[in-house]
């Protein structure tokens, strides 16, 4: 399993996933509150609240609360300003870690993140220290149900940059860019996704296994719990075997 687009199928073999909707909704809160006070209240001229929105309806979370969200970012409600920022490290392993941030107060953010990193037995780096591992890309995912041909040639004539068969999934990349685009025109064309986001996709993928590979994933659920915490980006690789082990 590799870090970067597996950890949600970890995530619910674990059975966390419906434990933690709160944090979630806090998360995407926040999302959709920094998305509409960068770029505007409107979807259609914003596509990071866009993304943002359908993130949030795809987790069920009520209208209220997203209009909510929205008025806030654009003024129209008092609020926290947030500050975004991405924290770099190593898991246990070598293994690369990104975290982004959304945070009202960064001292006691940074003194989260760290603390983390050191009971996983890793280590927050410098800025810089891991980025370059990562590419920055559009990622939409679908079941392995869907007609591998017909999508592939559908997603390449919308701009896609790769279509990829995967152990339990079909990925569509894009530039992120026309990320939104690709993913339109996919879905006008019958091709109803499981995910879409911009995200971070490492280069090159580091092998765990034992002691540091249960660690691995016990510095992944920290972050994530961490309410300052938007997404955690790695490029650990686990096998099935050695999840099966855990579990």
């Amino acid at each position: 399993m590799s870090g970067h687009n597996k950890w949600s199928t970890i995530k619910h073999k674990k059975g966390a996933a419906d434990a933690k909707r709160g944090k979630i909704f806090t998360k995407l809160i926040k999302e959709i509150t920094v998305a509409a006070k960068l770029g505007g209240g409107d979807p259609d001229g914003n596509p990071r609240l866009r993304t943002a929105i359908d993130k949030a309806k795809g987790e069920n979370m009520p209208k209220d609360n997203i209009e909510r969200a929205i008025k806030k970012g654009t003024g129209g409600m008092d609020g926290v300003v947030y500050e975004e920022t991405t924290y770099e490290g190593y898991g246990p392993g070598g293994a690369a870690v990104l975290v982004e941030v959304m945070t009202d107060n960064r001292n006691r953010t940074v003194s989260d993140v760290r603390s983390i990193f050191t009971k996983c037995n890793g280590n927050m780096g410098e800025a810089g220290c891991v980025a370059w591992m990562f590419d920055k890309k559009g990622l939409i995912v679908y079941p392995k149900s869907v007609d591998f041909d017909k999508l592939f040639e559908a997603a390449i004539e919308a701009g896609a940059e790769d279509v990829s068969e995967e152990d339990e999934q079909i990925e569509v990349t894009t530039d992120p860019s026309n990320f939104m685009e690709v993913r339109d025109a996919l879905e006008k064309a019958g091709f109803k996704p499981d995910s879409a986001e911009v995200t971070m996709i490492p280069q090159t993928m580091v092998k765990l296994e034992g002691k540091q590979a249960e660690n691995m994933l016990k510095l992944m659920d920290r972050m994530e719990d961490n309410d300052d915490v938007q997404n955690v980006y790695s490029n650990f690789d686990i096998s099935e075997e050695e999840m099966d082990k855990m579990m």
